[in-house]
């Protein structure tokens, strides 16, 4: 199949439509740059566009994806922070953006989940129950020390 070629400012565009379609990080931008084959100059330029009209911004995306990730998907925060990093956003703006994960709602979250899931296992030893529930919840990323405390 044939690929159109773009204009400069129909790629710009494009990019713009992206970032504006939903908030994206720098690493993702770059992802969909690579799919034009632009020159150094022009992804630099475009770049420098799109964060100085502020359609990129890095903390608007990680706060976005912080609340996305934890109060529709119920990710704890070390499977935040993990895919945070594969998309290559730092360790001191993540730390910064975590405020926007109330302690309470973070805490309930766990027991909520913990609850759901304890309930459904069955035919199974309370240790047994205990166990796999804990390692659920682990997987969905929250801390072991997190969940122990629910316990308490």
């Amino acid at each position: 199949m044939e690929r159109k070629t773009l204009t400069f400012d129909e790629i710009k565009q494009k990019l713009v439509n992206y970032c504006v379609y939903q908030d994206r990080c720098h690493y993702e931008v770059e992802q969909k740059m690579r799919e034009f084959l632009l020159i150094d100059e022009a992804k630099e330029e475009i770049m420098l566009y799109l964060l100085k009209e502020n359609f990129l911004n890095e903390e608007r995306f990680t706060r976005s994806y912080i609340r996305g990730k934890f109060y529709i998907k119920h990710w704890g925060k070390n499977k935040i922070k993990m895919n945070l990093k594969q998309k290559q956003i730092s360790e001191r703006l993540i730390s910064s953006c975590f405020d926007e994960i109330f302690d309470e709602d973070y805490t309930n979250t766990i027991r909520k989940i913990f609850e759901d899931y304890y309930a459904r296992q069955s035919g199974l030893k309370e240790y047994q129950k205990k166990t796999k529930t804990i390692k659920y919840l682990m997987s969905k990323g929250f801390e072991y020390e997190k969940i122990i405390n629910i316990f308490e």
